[in-house]
């Protein structure tokens, strides 16, 4: 009887164990732990099924990465979000670009570093961005792997000049975002296209060229956009007869209803580079000086030679005959192209001639320069005048383009004036402003009168370094090369 028995425990056991396989070897589910398959006991196998038993492998999903600003260099914590490329649910790759940023110095276009669906925007337009939080949620294949978070945060500083280059085929090619962003919604590459500007950068004309020899259509040259005044709206009134006196509207009164709200905006881009740059300019004592300049000799030239730069692709203006005169005078003195430190203990004395163009532009007052004008001709001038003054109305300077000034000269007269009192732009220590150009009746030797073109200048001068008989001496030797073109030939280089 006691083996019977013990032949019945051993089948239970065993059918339990044929069981347990017969589970495990059909329902791909494995077993976690060994220790639990010797347990034979219903409530004990019951228990382990609940607990330890089992283990099922989830679906693998993306990843989501929180892409953060990173320093773009400068000393800029904090920029202001101009434009977005992408929109939720769009799918990026490496080095497509994200969005537009705008900082105090320059705009910069921000890239994608991962492949993947952006699935949230962390701003809005105009908003406040900040180097070192999210911007935008990348969602990437996790089975490619992601770079660590550290990776994320501590990106080494890029500049503008860096955003702007492309490695393509082994070679740098220069183009700024807006022409990326041209080249690729028509679907070209910029390899294939010979850049027409510096360095071989690529213009939007050439984008332009490259788009009518595909298409066999004649693209005219995209004209400058200038700000008309809308016309006076007059109402139509029937002509009167000569006989009879034209007869005067009489305004009928209304009662006046205005609605309108005060406005607060914050003080963002280059507007806040103003704020700085002016609250230190206070500390600085500034000297004036004046003077008229006789440029009918120069007005004639330029009338000569503006068709011959016209025919190389370059707008000439007088603006550098006044750069390279004012170079050619900083060679004489030196002091005027220096800088002074903060504690008032040394002079610098800078070797290139870096002299700044102030411009008004949508964004507000900026001031690019032109490198090196020690070194250039009137016509390089002229060449990177045009260049900068296409960057400036599309807001896309570079920081090397708006850093690094030596001396500026203002050319207020485009707009209107005669006389202003220009503010120095520290470090620098002297700054110049340009009134509009005059016809106006003055004597020759002779006591003759005769039609002169008249430009007047006023010039501020940190007159802690710089005494009144040195600006005085400087603007004469500059006036002097505008007033008889011909002397600059003798000291050109």
């Amino acid at each position: 009887m006691a083996a019977v028995t013990a032949l019945r425990s051993s089948c239970r056991a065993a059918g339990r164990l044929v069981c347990i396989h017969r589970v495990r070897s059909c329902s791909s589910i494995r077993f976690i732990k060994s220790k639990y398959v010797c347990v034979f006991d219903k409530s004990a196998l019951k228990f382990s099924h609940q607990q330890r038993l089992f283990r099922t492998s989830a679906v693998s999903c993306g990843q989501i990465v929180q892409f953060k600003l990173s320093d773009i260099g400068e000393g800029i914590t904090e920029v202001t979000v101009k434009e977005w490329y992408v929109k939720e649910g769009d799918s990026v790759s490496q080095f497509d670009s994200i969005c537009e940023v705008q900082s105090d110095k320059a705009s910069v276009t921000i890239t994608s570093r991962y492949d993947g669906i952006i699935r949230k925007l962390h701003y809005s337009i105009d908003d406040i961005a900040f180097v070192g939080k999210p911007l935008v949620d990348i969602e990437i294949d996790a089975s490619k792997g992601v770079a660590s978070e550290e990776d994320v945060v501590e990106t080494p500083p890029m500049s503008h000049e860096e955003h702007t280059h492309q490695e393509i085929k082994g070679h740098k090619t220069l183009a700024t975002p807006a022409v990326r962003r041209l080249a690729m919604e028509n679907n070209i590459k910029l390899s294939e296209i010979v850049g027409t500007g510096k360095d071989n950068r690529i213009l939007k004309e050439d984008i332009l060229n490259y788009l009518a020899k595909q298409t066999g259509a004649i693209l005219p040259p995209s004209p400058k956009a200038e700000i008309v005044p809308p016309p006076r709206k007059t109402e139509a009134v029937p002509a009167a007869p000569k006989d009879k006196a034209r007869k005067i509207p009489v305004p009928v009164s209304r009662p006046i209803a205005f609605s309108g709200k005060d406005r607060t905006e914050p003080v963002t881009g280059f507007q806040k580079a103003m704020v700085k740059t002016m609250s230190a300019a206070l500390k600085i004592p500034h000297f004036g000086y004046s003077d008229e300049v006789d440029l009918t000799q120069l007005v004639q030239l330029r009338e000569e030679l503006k068709p011959l730069a016209e025919m190389r692709g370059v707008k000439l203006s007088f603006m550098p005959f006044f750069i390279k005169a004012a170079s050619m005078g900083l060679l004489q003195y030196p002091i005027l192209n220096a800088s002074l430190d903060e504690n008032c203990q040394n002079v610098t004395y800078k070797a290139s001639h870096n002299i700044g163009v102030a411009m008004d532009t949508e964004q507000g007052l900026i001031v690019p320069n032109v490198k090196n004008v020690q070194v250039c001709s009137v016509f390089d001038i002229a060449v990177e005048l045009n260049r900068l003054q296409s960057l400036g109305s599309a807001g896309q300077l570079g920081t090397s383009d708006l850093t690094g000034g030596t001396f500026t000269l203002s050319n207020i007269g485009t707009i209107g004036g005669t006389y202003a009192k220009p503010v120095i732009l520290p470090p620098e220590v002297a700054i110049g402003a340009l009134g509009k150009i005059q016809v106006l009746p003055r004597f020759n030797g002779k006591g003759e009168v005769f039609k002169a073109q008249i430009m007047n200048v006023s010039w501020s001068a940190d007159h802690r370094i710089i005494d009144g008989a040195t600006m005085a001496r400087f603007s004469n030797l500059w006036k002097s090369y505008l007033e008889n073109p011909a002397s600059m030939l003798l000291d050109l280089k």
